[in-house]
């Protein structure tokens, strides 16, 4: 696993801005967070599996942004993304941990195959561990101590669409992760906070401009969100003092069928 910075304005003076780790930053909300926090002035490890598109965030930029090709479900490659982010940077003030799947869609429950609930799993749910797991030990340990931690849930964290079991099971742990995490990190001064996102326009909803199967059995178009107002919630979220903690929020789009769901 290769680290490269891509930006031309990436200063070699670790403490010259805050630092994030954002993964899944190839693409959609990843992309647009690292990008957003990279123009605010923040330093930015961008983490994903594919090189080429980190790097095509990276060029949106004109900020500090380090690509960090990463399989978030590997111990491996996530102990040495945090190794490289501290190395280069010298502390993580930030995780964003994104990166997700979404699985099997239109799949009847019983049909789900074992290893498609595995890979959402090993994503969504262990994957976010890893990364927590990791930015936690090295904000308990930097100097000045502590950090912020940010989980993506999604509105399915709340209320599920149909058949899709995988996906809403691992985005209701991570509410439990989010809760753990801001218990556990209070000592330290280690604060977690969760957004739970509902149709964001980026690739993955594009099927909502079609039309998306409801709860009663119908098939209907869902209104969209521009992902550029995640961003700005999580780039609220970030810089707010570690003393105030946004515990959980909701963005989505202001028409879509979420309240009443079902």
């Amino acid at each position: 696993m290769n680290a490269e910075t891509v930006s031309p304005n990436s200063p070699h003076s670790p403490r010259s801005s805050k630092v994030a780790v954002v993964t899944g930053a190839g693409s959609g909300i990843g992309r647009s967070v690292a990008v957003t926090l990279a123009d605010a002035g923040w330093s930015v490890a961008a983490a994903g599996r594919r090189a080429g598109a980190l790097a095509e965030t990276a060029a949106l930029s004109t900020g500090t942004i380090l690509c960090i090709p990463t399989d978030v479900t590997s111990p491996t490659d996530v102990n040495t993304l945090f190794a490289t982010v501290c190395e280069h940077f010298e502390r993580v003030d930030l995780l964003f941990n994104n990166a997700g799947a979404s699985g099997p869609r239109g799949l009847s429950f019983e049909d789900i195959p074992y290893d498609e609930w595995r890979a959402v799993v090993d994503v969504n749910l262990t994957g976010a561990f890893l990364c927590a797991q990791s930015a936690f030990r090295a904000m308990r340990t930097q100097s000045p101590r502590g950090g912020r931690i940010i989980n993506n849930g999604s509105v399915s964290a709340h209320t599920p669409r149909p058949r899709s079991a995988p996906y809403t099971a691992t985005k209701h742990a991570i509410t439990g992760l989010t809760k753990s995490l801001s218990l556990d990190g209070r000592e330290y001064g280690i604060a977690c906070g969760q957004i739970d996102i509902g149709n964001a326009s980026t690739e993955l909803t594009r099927g909502m401009r079609t039309g998306v199967p409801q709860a009663n059995g119908e098939v209907a178009v869902e209104p969209l969100m521009a992902v550029a107002d995640v961003a700005r919630t999580v780039l609220h979220m970030a810089e707010l003092p570690l003393e105030a903690n946004v515990q959980f929020v909701t963005v989505m789009a202001t028409a879509m069928p979420y309240i009443g769901r079902g």
